[in-house]
């Protein structure tokens, strides 16, 4: 049995819905189902849903009394960093004690492997010039959201090291693609421009980020599940570092539309400048690279949202 946490979410759900492709069966889906998620993603597939908070233990222990699940892939998190600015308490609640509830039962369950799915934000923020995260950066996390990731990521090593349970990390860089919230860059930039609406850039759209089209970071995930070491931690990016206003700007000219749409608005507090992962390691352990250019990936992200609108 197979667990999924958050996968009524972004990643979640089309990690699930690649994990579907490939033949996989006896999935089980643990999600809250907040704002940012829906079982609509699922679509048209059908999975056992579990509706809980991984921060109630009680309730989640009830889950694993129910399944006994041999492998965890867990996705679950709040995400937003605008978010965690304004409050950081679910995120501690989510991120931290979530995980820390889900290891706790994982060994008690004797899970065979747990498989934890993190971010590059734990690494804090780089200069144009620096060279890309590895896996031995060190973390230096710039906000409430990157903090608590990488307090779960801390706890995941930690149960490893202490516990024998079976773990890997993996830290990806900046997610796009189908069933994304529509807050997010990407998903608010094409929307705005089917709507006719000024699209929101951060200070002038100079904050660089490495995209990886979400198809490619799940296949990156399960190619780590065979063929990655336990103990280990693995990086993901997308080979495709971009500044938020070119970003911006192939969107607008991929749908045809006016460039006169940006409105560039107040910088947010601790925004971190650039991000860049190094994926040589991941290159080397399993051979992994992105399948998606950045103009291929975005025009399957522009096709999916016109259709969810009809």
């Amino acid at each position: 049995m197979i667990f999924v946490t958050g996968a009524a979410g972004f990643i979640g759900s089309n990690f699930v819905h690649y994990l579907k492709s490939n033949t996989y069966d006896n999935i089980v889906i643990l999600d809250k189902l907040t704002y940012a998620a829906s079982t609509d993603n699922l679509n048209p597939h059908t999975f056992p849903i579990e509706i809980v908070d991984i921060a109630d233990k009680k309730k989640l222990e009830r889950v694993f009394q129910k399944y006994r699940p041999r492998f965890i892939f867990h996705f679950a998190a709040e995400s937003h960093v605008d978010n965690s600015i304004e409050d950081a308490t679910p995120f501690v609640d989510t991120n931290v004690t979530g995980t820390l509830n889900l290891l706790e039962l994982s060994v008690m369950y004797k899970v065979e492997k747990f498989h934890h799915i993190s971010t590059d934000e734990v690494y804090g923020s780089l200069g144009y010039d620096d060279p890309p995260f590895t896996e031995e950066t060190p973390y230096n996390p710039q906000n409430p959201y990157s903090a608590s990731k990488a307090a779960s990521d801390h706890f995941v090593t930690a149960f490893g090291n202490t516990y024998g349970l079976p773990v890997v990390i993996t830290n990806c860089s900046n997610n796009y693609g189908p069933r994304q919230n529509k807050e997010k860059l990407i998903p608010k930039t094409i929307n705005n421009i089917l709507e006719g609406k000024k699209i929101p850039v951060y200070a002038q759209g100079q904050n660089i980020r490495d995209w990886i089209y979400v198809e490619d970071h799940c296949k990156a995930i399960l190619e780590v599940w065979y063929g990655g070491g336990v103990g280990h931690k693995y990086n993901i990016g997308g080979e495709c570092e971009v500044a938020n206003i070119d970003l911006v700007k192939t969107i607008i000219r991929l749908m045809g539309a006016s460039e006169d749409l940006i409105e560039f608005v107040d910088d947010r507090p601790g925004h971190d400048l650039r991000y860049a992962i190094d994926n040589a390691k991941i290159k080397k352990t399993v051979g992994f690279k992105p399948q998606h250019t950045l103009e291929e990936g975005l025009l399957k992200t522009i096709d999916w949202y016109k259709n969810a609108r009809t």
